[in-house]
């Protein structure tokens, strides 16, 4: 087969059109990730020419002897489950409410997605203002309304500090899933709505089963980011609280970040965000091949 020929074949055409993109993630994507995998077993504090090699030694120190890694541990996993809760489940009930024909519906889906594209310092900056207990926006509306009683130091208690951070990544990132759930229904079938209303099927009746099947694969991919976006989360955490207080917000990515940017110990910030990458595959894999099982077995 001449070169010529070879180069119709619809293979070696997506071969060629997809190299330049391969190789721009393989450079700046593939090769760090691999290179803090590799980092994970070595002893570098940013400047020294030499990484010697520790083995395991990093990841002991992190699992049996790092006070603040299991705390980050605990509260990864419990904004993650507030992650995988509250913005698909808020996104899928504005989307719900801003499919119908609204007045001006076009004007408040843009007002609620425009959180999404602030700038995740910016977003903590400004609730930062807003949660002070002095001075905040909170603050002044509970005094006007006569409530002073329930004002609280929102990101210094570190029995709320948590969820007060929670609230203004909820209030930035639902927009997301609400255009994520406004595109899935789009493909509901209206002749199957209308048949089901003619069978006497009520609003409830009507979004299980036939507006939820429908939005199966949504919902998928609006879980599966909500758990990766949880698992990562670094900047508005870092921007409203750094961490504390007394460690009650600590992430893993932000302790991964501490460890390697101030206190200057690369191997163990690495073996951190090696094991924050193996819970991700953990989580992620097993569901998205439950979900393909569950969609194979029905069609």
């Amino acid at each position: 087969m001449s070169f010529r020929n070879r180069t119709h074949d619809p293979r070696v055409q997506a071969a060629i059109l997809l190299a330049p993109a391969m190789l721009i993630y393989a450079i700046f994507a593939l090769y760090p990730m691999l290179n803090v995998v590799v980092l994970s077993f070595q002893k570098w504090n940013g400047l020294d020419p030499q990484r010697p090699f520790v083995g395991l030694a990093n990841y002991q120190y992190i699992f049996t002897q790092d006070p603040v890694f299991w705390v980050a541990f605990r509260n990864t996993v419990i904004w993650t489950i507030m992650c995988v809760i509250f913005p698909p489940m808020v996104g899928l009930l504005l989307a719900l409410s801003l499919n119908q024909k609204l007045f001006a519906r076009n004007t408040f889906r843009a007002i609620f997605y425009l959180p999404v594209i602030i700038a995740p310092i910016a977003v903590a900056t400004m609730w930062k203002w807003m949660y002070d207990p002095f001075f905040g926006l909170f603050t002044e509306i509970l005094t006007s309304m006569g409530f002073q009683g329930w004002i609280q130091d929102w990101l210094g208690d570190k029995d709320i500090a948590l969820y007060s951070v929670f609230v203004a990544y909820l209030w930035q990132s639902v927009g997301f899933s609400m255009v994520l759930f406004l595109a899935g229904l789009q493909n509901v079938s209206q002749t199957l709505v209308e048949a089901a209303r003619i069978d006497g099927a009520g609003r409830w009746n009507i979004f299980r089963y036939v507006t939820l099947p429908a939005l199966r694969t949504t919902l998928t991919i609006v879980l599966v980011l909500s758990v990766i976006s949880s698992l990562k989360a670094f900047d508005i955490v870092y921007g409203l609280t750094g961490g504390g207080p007394a460690q009650s917000t600590q992430m893993l990515a932000l302790w991964a970040f501490t460890q390697a940017m101030q206190i200057f110990d690369f191997g163990r910030g690495a073996a951190i965000s090696v094991v924050l990458l193996f819970i991700t595959i953990i989580v992620v894999i097993p569901y998205l091949r439950w979900t393909q099982k569950h969609e194979e077995a029905e069609q």
